[in-house]
């Protein structure tokens, strides 16, 4: 009578123990279920697109705007109508271009895409995934408009700026082989020097230096190199599949529908 009351006793208990691991069970697949449809890309922090850029950069990115995020440009705003289209909120942190580049950052798990006029290159693919090209772009060299320097054959001995880890950088070293390079960690150090005068010229990206031009007409934009390049978003590598499929799709869409263009046409002239 006693075993059978202790027998009785255990049996009700493993049937309590599996009755409760059931409702567990179906609690947590509902949970893990709904989370993993609330964040399908694995987000930094679901529910928003968390986007790391070397700022200020214009006209790609800069400070201003009414998005929420305190940022601005043509590289955001892009990334702004693509949250949108994934149902996603947006948020933009500050960070330096040559951790961003190098894929250090994406690594780190500080951000969910790097949008900084990144050109795609193969030594870049190493470190990041790239989504399909957004933006094409050219080199060039500004200078002050009295300075003499009509091209990039007139800067032997001359000190010249280019932004860390850039295809700037690289065109420079490859092609004014008798100027002094200058390294500075983004375009917010590089206007300054070059009204400062502590450099003769700045050798980076087209859009960016024809801001400058348009700002100040003491400096012009003497010669332009077309170098093939095409900015892509960066993304951590062989990481983030299904965000980078989704962010290629709503690019996709974002052009089929005019509205990439209308976005371009707020910081471009048309070709």
């Amino acid at each position: 009578m006693q075993r059978r009351n202790i027998f009785a006793g255990l049996a009700l208990v493993a049937t309590a123990t599996l009755a409760l691991a059931g409702c567990a069970g179906g609690s947590t697949g509902a949970g893990s279920g709904g989370g993993a449809t609330d964040d399908p890309y694995g987000l930094v922090d679901a529910g928003t697109l968390t986007v790391c850029s070397d700022i200020p950069y214009p006209p790609f990115e800069f400070e201003g705007g009414d998005n929420g995020t305190g940022y601005t440009g043509f590289d955001i705003d892009l990334l702004g109508a693509i949250a949108k289209k994934l149902d996603l909120k947006l948020a933009v942190q500050d960070v330096g271009f040559e951790a961003l580049q190098s894929g250090t950052t994406l690594a780190n798990g500080t951000c969910d895409v790097g949008a900084s006029a990144m050109t795609i290159t193969d030594e870049r693919k190493k470190n990041i995934d790239f989504s399909e090209p957004y933006y094409d772009s050219l080199q060039s060299l500004l200078v002050r408009t009295d300075s003499g320097i009509k091209s990039i054959k007139d800067l032997d001995g001359k000190n010249v700026g280019v932004q860390q880890g850039t295809t700037g950088e690289t065109y420079a070293t490859d092609n004014a082989k008798g100027a002094q390079l200058v390294q500075y960690p983004s375009d917010g150090e590089l206007w300054p020097a070059i009204q400062a005068g502590q450099i003769d010229a700045i050798l980076q990206d087209q859009p960016v230096n024809l801001e400058h031009e348009k700002a100040d007409s003491a400096y012009k934009i003497v010669e332009t190199y077309n170098t093939k390049e095409s900015y892509g978003f960066a993304f951590e590598k062989g990481k983030k599949t299904e965000l980078l499929d989704a962010v290629n799709g709503a690019l996709k869409d974002l052009r089929d529908s005019g509205e990439y263009q209308t976005i371009y046409d707020t910081y471009f002239t048309a070709h």
